[in-house]
């Protein structure tokens, strides 16, 4: 038999709950197709923001390059020390040979003294701090002691330095693979947002960059000041290397980085200079006024120091920018100036 119940009907908070849900879909679906679309970055904006990660870039790569200079003066060192240690325990060896020595030919005239038997053991420090002793041994044997304890405290003073110099050598490496892997973070962050831009947008860049290296071979109005000396010695090298590529970490004779044009400039007129912009900061004496700056100093530019060329006159120097650009001439009012240095 059929049932003649009423259906349900649903109830008040339901209905509620289905209404407002309901609401909610519409508005959000409202909002989503009003929403204005993310704005993308203008070639302007764009190049500002490379510009920007270049400068962090570089500030890595100087950090980058004293802890490679560092690393190998630390090897360096450690080579040297270790070599010092080998010729030491030879030298070594061969006293105790000669104790040794002196040693059987008393056991072959009558038998070894008891002095000598002391000192010959693994402690022979000990035995001279026994006085009492100090008698029964002829002046020969007390010579030959001393030797080899002034070698043994050389050696263990040795090993010390080139251990410390071995953990330094390791945390060197730590921060070199550090700094490395930042300069090539902020090269590739660089690289993504000129990916982002459009052929024609990229075009436009490097024809601007293009301009900017052909500016840089062609002659500039550097005054009649040639240089002199080292230093002019030094800013003619460079000029040679006009129009080579900027990669990080290379000081010649193809590629630079900032520094590596500066000190690789200096080497060739037979001047060594600190490989990087910090350390070539103190490297002379410091010229504030940029109207007593003469051809072939450094600039120093930026507050942290980490930016560096050769002065060029008639306010212009000569640097190796960025990546992406070439040793060229720039104004030095185009960078924050700091002071100059004279080698």
């Amino acid at each position: 038999m059929a049932s003649h119940r009423r259906p349900k009907q649903p109830s008040r908070t339901r209905v509620t709950v289905l209404t407002t849900a309901a609401a909610a879909a519409v508005a959000l679906s409202t909002n989503v197709a009003n929403a204005a679309p993310s704005e993308k970055p203008s070639k302007d904006e764009v190049k500002a923001k490379v510009d920007k990660l270049y400068e962090e870039a570089e500030k890595a790569t100087e950090k980058l390059d004293g802890a490679k200079e560092k690393q190998e003066k630390l090897q360096k060192e450690i080579s040297s020390l270790q070599d010092n240690v080998a010729r030491g325990q030879e030298d070594l060896n061969t006293l105790r040979d000669g104790l040794g020595s002196m040693a059987s030919a008393q056991y072959r005239t009558g038998g070894i003294d008891p002095s000598v038997a002391l000192f010959l053991s693994s402690d022979p420090d000990s035995y001279l701090d026994k006085a009492s002793a100090m008698d029964q041994l002829s002046a020969q044997q007390v010579e030959s002691l001393k030797k080899v304890q002034e070698k043994q405290r050389s050696l263990a003073q040795q090993r010390s330095e080139a251990s410390e110099k071995l953990k330094d050598l390791a945390d060197t490496r730590t921060e070199l693979a550090k700094k490395k892997k930042e300069v090539q973070g902020k090269l590739g962050e660089a690289q993504k947002l000129l990916n982002s831009l459009t052929a024609k947008e990229k075009a436009a860049l490097a024809a601007k960059e293009q301009e900017r290296a052909t500016r840089a071979t062609e002659r500039v109005n550097l005054g009649s000041s040639k240089g002199s000396g080292r230093a002019g010695s030094a800013f003619a090298a460079a000029q040679g290397a006009i129009g080579s590529p900027y990669v990080y970490g290379a000081s010649g004779p193809s590629s630079f980085d900032c520094s590596g044009l500066t000190s690789w400039a200096y080497a060739q007129a037979g001047v060594s200079i600190p490989r990087t912009s910090e350390a070539q900061a103190n490297a002379g004496t410091r010229i504030y006024s940029q109207s007593a700056l003469q051809v072939g100093d450094l600039v120093i530019f930026y507050g942290d120091f980490h930016h560096v060329g050769l002065y060029a006159g008639n306010g212009q120097v000569l640097h190796a920018p960025h990546t992406g650009a070439v040793v060229r001439y720039e104004a030095i009012g185009n960078m924050p100036f700091q002071f100059g240095v004279r080698i």
